[in-house]
């Protein structure tokens, strides 16, 4: 009944959506967060693990590897603290937190992949944290507005 409107009529769709940004950037964050804990944990199992005779840090590849989910930790966290800041100060726009949401979490998804691939079988074993980290990572891209959806933002505010 219309004594129990909460709001003005015809109105629930804006008001849906007045904190899409925020809760965006927010699963942003945890995907940025997510990708960090994986780096951390595959840090110190390749160090202590070995194969034939050396720790799993030495070999080049796994070098490469955790050098390259460092970088991408690294320049997503930019962005992230660049999309903090506009929150703060009330200008974050719906393509910016869609841009954030879209690149953290599938930085999570390809950080979890590929950290996990260093821990071999052990990586999907559940005593390893490493293990809960894959599994969760993927659902961040999907809550919250799937990739494709946040793409279809970042295309209309280039006019597309």
């Amino acid at each position: 009944p219309a004594t129990n409107l909460l709001g003005e009529e015809g109105s629930g769709f804006r008001y849906l959506t007045a904190n899409l940004a925020q809760e965006r950037l927010s699963i942003a964050i945890t995907g940025v967060a997510s990708a960090r804990a994986a780096l951390g944990w595959t840090l110190e199992y390749v160090r202590e693990r070995t194969a034939f005779g050396q720790p799993i840090s030495a070999f080049q590849n796994t070098k490469f590897v955790l050098a390259e989910v460092r970088t991408e930790v690294d320049i997503a966290q930019a962005y992230v603290d660049q999309c903090v800041l506009a929150l703060n100060a009330g200008t974050l726009s719906p393509a910016d937190a869609a841009q954030a949401k879209y690149w953290c979490t599938e930085l999570q998804l390809r950080a979890a992949d590929r950290c996990l691939q260093l821990f071999g079988g052990y990586g999907y074993m559940t005593e390893y944290p490493i293990a809960r980290n894959y599994a969760d990572a993927r659902v961040t891209s999907i809550y919250g507005g799937t990739t494709e959806v946040m793409k279809t933002i970042i295309a209309k505010d280039l006019g597309l």
